[in-house]
């Protein structure tokens, strides 16, 4: 039999408190002696000392007992449940009462009749006994538990503790991460310190390529894989992520290697974390885990979006702001040229130029508080300190209303920076020169003028004279030549007063300052002057170009860009028509001049509409007979304002507007009409030269309009006579040669006029087919006491007779000029001496007189 065990929880035993109570009693009888007195005292305290020591004891127990969370029950040698704690009423659900005092097998029914043997042995040993078993609740249902069981004396007899580990979370825990393991796709690998595999789950096989049954173990030999890391680099076998993971004892995460199948040549990515694993009180790991993805899509992927990201030069960026990380993709990090690659936000935004900082903070600030996106172009500084242009876009991560996360792209500007800024200089520079074009030497004169501080702004217009000559006649490569060196000196001129612009043609505009120099614009025009006096080179040969300078100030002489160049160009030439090679001040003279020529230009556009055109016929005589053998069609015009204008008035403002094509066209017409008048009234056809501006020539199909109007008045080539000026000779392109081939084919005479007071390219002369010159007035008007005109007559009269040309002398005003032009051998002459223009009928009259009779009184 087993001692009774107590039941902690009662009080103190009766027996017991019934003795106390007795001696209490004994020892308060009066008739006892003092020794005995003495002793029964003592006696009381001793045992009410006990039963409280007791007490004491029997609550420590009973505390300590019931702290554990733990079942632990106290069990008889036997196999009799002595004690139950109140985590074990709990867990079996049932009361102490219904435990205590019946066999262990009331807790697990399924015991096989002999379990208590093994417990018995392991007691006696001296050790603890630890077996794993299904317990019974009172309701039948069973849970797992881990049982330690270890033996101790009460009074002489064995007796044993039994604490029982409820399993149930735990073996839940076990079939979760066992279903875990065999469900998830991330390969888990559990090796040991000598690369042995332990375990694999079944996404193991498949990412490293087992076949059904076959080992892990044995497919993982080292000597069947090259293994290298992310940028294709051989690891040995220190440095593959589970040697680091053993020989460092740490975790090594998110590690890139590639996986190269020797036997099979297959290569394959993973992305791989390694964890070491350490027994119970050990320091160093024994085991580690491998768990792994394989990323050899993800792998591909990235490589072809990193060289997408080269060939667009476009970076990704990621910043976490929680954790304070900035991430770049590879091509990011190129782009910004940043040793150290940045880690932090700030580390990126220190390479950026100081203001445009404010810019991308203030930005990134916005989409923290407000969210949205930012698009900037910055200008950088990689650490190699070459600066560059990058564009930034940067966005709240989808669905993160806090911002915690701000991706982004980087693209690399500057090539399209630097093209921009080529073609912004580009279109506001003239190729020719190098200088400012005419677009942007207004834009910048349009700023000036809007803004008060630099509103005081002065015009020089600068046109060189006779360029057009050298250019015709040496060709446009020369022209060119020529027309950039003296470009160069001009710019070298003004220096740094101001701006210069090629404004079209042999035209230069310059723009200078007035509020701290009154003055500037004199010096300015002095100093370019003074640059043009040295002569130009070209092929050994020397020429000497010269310029006219207007000068117009802001605000006087105009408020706006437009008018300050008009008049500017105004005084320009009045310049030219004064001197040239000088420079000249707009004046209100110059204003009224120009308002005069506009009043001019506004009405000469109406007078064809309004029939304010006529033609007056100058007589060609013979000089020998005196008979008149063609006519000359000069226009007139006949304004109600001013009367009849003769066209040394008009005929340079319609050459300048473009209204001499009109013009010439209606003349031609008109000249044609009349021949075929007095045709019809028995006059015959009489030849008339009609002039012809090279507007015309160049503007237009002269020789298809001269056919249609010939056609039309059914005349014959010969009634028609061109005249041309010396600028055509030069002209020697197909579409001249075709012309006048064209022209002569149909019979019409070709003149030049006036030859003699332009180019005289003898050179050219040749080439066109031309029938006569005609000599200009300039000349005869000299003859024959000034020996220079004398000269020049002569020379012309030689060249024609060379050529086999004609030669008709015009303003021949007296009968001297008369008889020098006989003397000469020229045959036929216009001018006052013979008739001015005579209007149609006049002309037809002297025609029936049978023409002029001339003697030497007149």
């Amino acid at each position: 039999m087993t001692e009774t065990w107590p039941d902690p929880t009662l009080p103190p035993s009766l027996e017991m408190t019934q003795t106390l109570a007795a001696l209490d009693q004994a020892r308060q009888n009066a008739d006892l002696d003092a020794g005995t007195r003495a002793l029964l005292d003592r006696a009381h305290a001793a045992l009410d000392s006990a039963i409280a020591d007791t007490e004491s004891e029997r609550l420590r127990y009973s505390a300590l007992f019931d702290a554990v969370p733990d079942p632990v029950s106290i069990i008889a040698w036997d196999g009799t449940v002595l004690d139950l704690n109140k985590a074990g009423m709990a867990a079996y659900r049932r009361s102490r009462a219904e435990i205590v005092g019946q066999p262990i097998e009331v807790l697990n029914p399924d015991l096989p009749p002999d379990h208590m043997v093994p417990v018995w042995e392991a007691l006696s040993r001296g050790e603890t006994y630890v077996v794993e078993v299904t317990n019974m609740r009172a309701d039948g249902s069973r849970f797992p538990v881990e049982v330690h069981t270890a033996g101790f004396d009460y009074k002489g007899q064995k007796v044993m503790v039994a604490v029982a580990r409820d399993l149930s979370n735990r073996w839940q825990a076990e079939t979760r991460y066992r279903l875990l393991l065999e469900s998830i796709d991330v390969g888990v690998i559990l090796f040991d310190r000598d690369m042995h595999v332990i375990s694999a789950n079944p996404a193991a096989h498949r990412a490293i390529g087992a076949e059904p049954g076959q080992s892990v173990h044995t497919l993982l030999q080292p000597e069947n894989w090259n293994i290298v890391d992310a940028r294709g680099r051989p690891l040995s076998i220190h440095e593959w992520p589970t040697t680091q993971a053993l020989e460092r004892a740490q975790v090594i995460s998110n590690t890139i290697v590639g996986l190269y199948y020797v036997p099979k040549r297959r290569m394959s990515w993973i992305s791989v974390t390694t964890v070491p694993v350490f027994e119970s009180g050990g320091t160093t790991p024994q085991y580690v885990f491998a768990m792994f993805s394989d990323v050899t899509t993800l792998k591909r992927d990235n490589v072809l979006f990193d060289r997408a990201q080269g060939l667009a030069h476009i970076g990704g960026w990621e910043w976490d702001r929680g954790r304070q990380r900035l991430y770049l993709t590879r091509e990011a990090q190129r782009i910004l040229g940043r040793v150290p690659t940045p880690e932090t936000m700030d580390d990126m935004l220190a390479g950026i130029y100081g203001p445009d900082q404010h810019h991308i903070r203030t930005a990134i600030d916005r989409l923290i508080e407000t969210g949205g996106s930012f698009d900037l172009e910055l200008q950088y500084l990689r650490s190699d300190r070459h600066a560059c242009w990058i564009r930034v876009i940067g966005e709240a991560d989808t669905g993160d209303p806090g911002a915690s996360r701000i991706v982004g792209t980087l693209q690399d500007m500057t090539e399209r920076k630097h093209a921009e800024e080529t073609l912004r200089v580009q279109a506001r520079t003239d190729p020719l020169t190098g200088l400012l074009n005419r677009d942007a030497i207004l834009v910048e004169l349009e700023v000036r003028m809007q803004d008060p501080t630099h509103a005081a702004v002065a015009v020089l217009y600068v046109d060189l004279d006779r360029f057009k000559v050298i250019n015709d006649v040496l060709g446009h490569a020369a022209g060119d030549e020529l027309l950039a060196s003296a470009a160069q000196r001009i710019a070298n001129a003004v220096g740094t007063e101001g701006l210069v612009a090629r404004f079209g043609g042999d035209e230069f505009l310059v723009v200078c300052n007035l509020a701290d120099d009154q003055q500037r614009p004199e010096r300015i025009a002095g100093a370019i002057l003074h640059s043009l006096a040295d002569s130009f080179r070209f092929d050994n040969e020397e020429f000497t170009i010269t310029a006219s300078i207007g000068i117009a100030r802001a605000p006087t002489d105009g408020e706006r860009p437009q008018s300050l160049i008009q008049n500017a160009d105004a005084a320009m030439y009045d310049s030219k028509r004064r001197s040239r090679n000088a420079w000249q001040a707009f004046t209100p003279a110059l204003a009224q001049t120009q308002a005069d020529r506009l009043w001019m230009e506004t009405h000469l556009r109406r007078a064809a509409d309004n029939g304010e055109f006529h033609l007056v016929y100058q007589p060609q005589v013979d000089l020998l007979s005196g008979r008149i053998v063609a006519a000359e069609a000069l226009i007139r015009w006949q304004n109600h304002l001013l009367g009849e204008l003769r066209p040394d008035r008009f005929i340079s403002h319609a050459e300048t507007t473009g209204d001499i094509v009109r013009i010439g066209s209606w003349v031609l017409r008109e000249a044609c009409r009349q021949v075929a008048a007095w045709r019809d009234a028995g006059l015959g056809i009489v030849r008339v030269a009609v002039n012809v501006s090279y507007r015309q020539f160049v503007g237009e199909d002269l020789a298809e309009g001269v056919r249609l109007i010939l056609d039309e008045f059914h005349l014959p080539g010969a009634a028609l006579e061109l005249e041309f000026t010396e600028r055509v000779l030069i002209e020697d392109a197909p579409d001249t040669l075709r012309t006048f081939a064209d022209l002569r084919e149909m019979g019409v005479i070709l003149t030049i006029d006036d030859f003699g007071e332009g180019y005289s390219a003898l050179n050219y002369l040749r080439r066109l087919p031309i029938h006569g010159l005609k000599l200009s007035q300039l000349f005869v008007e000299g003859v024959p006491n000034n020996n220079s005109d004398v000269a020049v007559c002569q020379a012309v009269s030689g060249i024609a007779r060379s050529l086999g040309l004609g030669l008709v002398a015009e303003g021949v005003e007296s009968e001297a000029q008369r008889q020098f032009l006989l003397r000469l051998g020229v045959p036929i002459a216009q001018g006052f001496l013979f008739a001015p223009g005579l209007k149609p009928d006049e002309f037809a009259r002297r025609l029936e007189q049978g023409g002029l009779h001339l003697s030497p009184a007149h």
